[in-house]
């Protein structure tokens, strides 16, 4: 009896393993997250503090720069975990993400070593993007290969809870900080906890990963995945539309993502004047929720369809998008209501994402296929928007925003609906 079979006659979810499976995720987006968050802090400590607007972003930069090796990370992890196995690859995401992580913690500042200061940062900002580039694309096909086909979407859904739990965590030690440290303690070595927390979360992810089996689809594939010649090439040559389709809803996907748990920190803070308290907390209720939903959507997915889900999540952002920003301000209701809004209905995708993107590609290009061109997108649209809601003036970022979502309610509009489908 296959494993899949097994779970499907005791609906019993295997906690454990889905845990297991997520934690390392978990560790990736707390450690990719927590760089955004806190840049307004650590800025000045490793670029000079001459010009701080300068310093801000030229930090911003090396947090984009490490995105456009994420499709590299994808490319080469995910062609890894389609020939090693998905199991050895998470092994590894997590000790570059971890290590990564780490090393920025313990970074000697500008005043102590010059300019080998932001070198160092740029290099573990690489080794970080490698590792996400990998990370997503492995986890996403581990969780959709052992789930059963009718419950692929509450097993999906655990890519998220893990992700939000991770966010909540970066989110409470931001407030937590926020309240206890003034600005120039946070400065000083307060921005340092958060990323050496990090380096431990990555030891814990890779201690649970250690007891994770192979997936039976990766076993039954891993000979035809073998004789593939240039793979990249296959996935334009023989699934185009998957292609398309996912750079399409990915694009939105990133840009809700970095506008809601990153670029909108620093942005209500530094542009909008809202207290950095205020922000934190506003960001912590509403990533609660964000969890909460994952699961409810994810088995939504599986009775109703995953289309529908989409549909809804990107004509609504494309609506929503641009009113909601018009309250982003001092005052602690207004903020909430922003990041509830925008996190609720961005659960409708992240609940799903996992097996959206995982019935688009057959077994043997699954890792290569999700890793090349999810990451490809994500470093053009999400690496650069903490840069670009800094750069452009008042709210046409939230214009950019709704234009992607309208791009992507298009692209959605020609998925076929795969819920109760067996994977390729």
């Amino acid at each position: 009896m296959s494993e899949a079979t097994a779970v499907r006659q005791g609906h019993r979810l295997p906690i454990r393993k889905l845990v297991a499976a997520s934690i390392g995720n978990a560790t990736e987006w707390y450690d990719w997250t927590v760089y955004a968050t806190f840049s307004i802090y650590f800025a000045t400590q490793i670029f000079p503090k001459e010009n701080e607007n300068l310093a801000l972003i030229n930090t911003l930069a090396a947090y984009a720069l490490a995105f456009f090796f994420r499709p590299l990370g994808g490319y080469l992890l995910g062609r890894f975990a389609d020939l090693r196995g998905r199991r050895t690859a998470m092994l590894l995401t997590i000790v570059l993400m971890a290590g990564g992580s780490a090393a920025i913690g313990l970074l000697p500042t500008y005043d102590q070593v010059g300019w080998l200061s932001p070198v160092l940062l740029l290099l573990a900002r690489i080794a970080q993007g490698l590792s996400l580039g990998g990370e997503v694309s492995n986890a996403s096909a581990y969780l959709a290969e052992i789930a059963p086909a009718d419950r692929r979407g509450r097993y999906s859904a655990f890519f998220y809870i893990s992700t939000g739990s991770a966010l909540l965590v970066a989110s409470l030690l931001g407030l937590l900080l926020a309240r206890t440290l003034s600005k120039a303690d946070l400065a000083a070595f307060g921005w340092r906890i958060p990323f050496l927390i990090g380096g431990v979360l990555g030891l814990v992810g890779l201690w649970l990963r250690r007891s994770l089996e192979e997936t039976e689809q990766f076993a039954h594939n891993k000979a035809k995945a073998e004789r593939l010649r240039r793979p990249l090439t296959t996935t334009l040559r023989e699934h185009p539309k998957a292609v398309g389709r996912l750079v399409g809803f990915t694009m939105l996907s990133t840009l809700c993502y970095y506008t809601f748990f990153s670029a909108l920190t620093p942005f209500a803070v530094t542009t909008r004047k809202a207290d950095a308290g205020d922000v934190f907390l506003a960001l912590s209720i509403a990533t609660v929720l964000f969890i909460a939903l994952q699961y409810p959507m994810g088995a939504l997915s599986d009775r109703y369809g995953r289309k529908p889900q989409l549909l809804v999540w990107s004509a609504a952002t494309a609506v929503l998008v641009v009113p909601l920003s018009t309250l982003i301000r001092p005052g602690l209701g207004g903020l909430l209501v922003v990041f509830c809004v925008g996190l609720g209905l961005y659960t409708a995708m992240t609940s799903i994402a996992p097996a959206v993107m995982s019935e688009l590609f057959p077994t043997e290009l699954r890792g290569l296929g999700i890793g090349a061109w999810y990451n490809l997108t994500v470093a053009l649209f999400g690496g650069t928007a903490p840069l670009v809601i800094k750069v452009l003036p008042g709210s046409l970022f939230f214009w950019y925003v709704a234009v992607g979502a309208a791009v992507a309610f298009l692209a959605i509009l020609t998925l076929p609906e795969t819920k109760g489908a067996e994977l390729r």
